[in-house]
């Protein structure tokens, strides 16, 4: 297996190559087509791509905009990954609101998953059984190897038929709302944006280790997506050869 991953001295400088890696499959996808679907993740790390991509000059009236998770809270929280979004990325880049399709997570987090399901498949034209296709995921890594929302141990990481599921993280005992591993492989194409030592250790297990999905969730983009670039900042690297 061999992962395409480029690394870059600094955290701004990973995230302008990540961003202009997005920007640039967006535009490809752009042309001849109406729309262009990017779903992206939460969290601080996509921060400084958002802010660089926010000033681009891309016909955003195209672009729709997902979440690939969203934490059990409502829009207006400080740890709603849509408010995050929309300060650094929806409002500065002037995104249309009606290209807007967040997780309404103020919701019970299975009802928050079923209506984000169902404005996937109708969004979509989803017939059962079969997945949608994104034309770009961002997605990240966390220090314990996680993505998306799916955590270690999570019993959903074998799922490949589903769309969006509510998982419960124990150790921030909080409801999440995620795509699920079927979504997630589906994708035309990926981007994973990762900076920071903390995540050093659990990249090593995600490039290097033994294929333990159900430990390193991670390691399913790794090993199985299509098309995935992966940006990393020195940091993140250090215990890579």
């Amino acid at each position: 297996m061999t992962i395409n991953f480029k690394t870059f001295p600094t955290p701004q400088a990973t995230a302008e190559a990540c961003g202009q890696h997005v920007l640039s499959v967006l535009d490809a996808a752009a042309r001849g087509n109406k729309e262009v679907t990017l779903a992206v993740s939460g969290g601080s790390t996509p921060k400084l791509m958002f802010a660089y991509m926010a000033k681009a000059e891309i016909d955003w009236n195209k672009v729709h905009l997902f979440w690939v998770d969203e934490r059990g809270v409502p829009p207006d929280n400080a740890d709603s990954n849509y408010r995050m979004t929309n300060e650094h990325f929806i409002v500065p880049a002037r995104i249309p609101q009606r290209n807007i399709h967040r997780v309404k997570a103020e919701l019970e987090a299975d009802v928050a998953a079923r209506y984000y399901e169902s404005e996937i498949r109708e969004f979509f034209r989803v017939a059962p059984g079969e997945l949608p296709h994104f034309d770009l995921l961002h997605l990240g890594v966390g220090p314990d190897a996680h993505t998306a929302s799916l955590f270690p141990g999570e019993p959903l990481i074998d799922d490949r038929a589903g769309l969006v599921g509510a998982v419960y993280v124990q150790k921030m005992q909080q409801w999440r709302i995620t795509l699920l591993p079927g979504v997630l492989l589906s994708a035309r194409n990926t981007a994973v944006l990762i900076s920071g030592q903390d995540k050093a250790e659990a990249m090593q297990h995600v490039v290097q280790g033994a294929y333990e999905p159900r430990q390193f969730p991670s390691q399913i983009i790794a090993h199985q997506a299509r098309r995935a670039s992966w940006f990393l900042d020195e940091a993140s690297a250090t215990l890579l050869a």
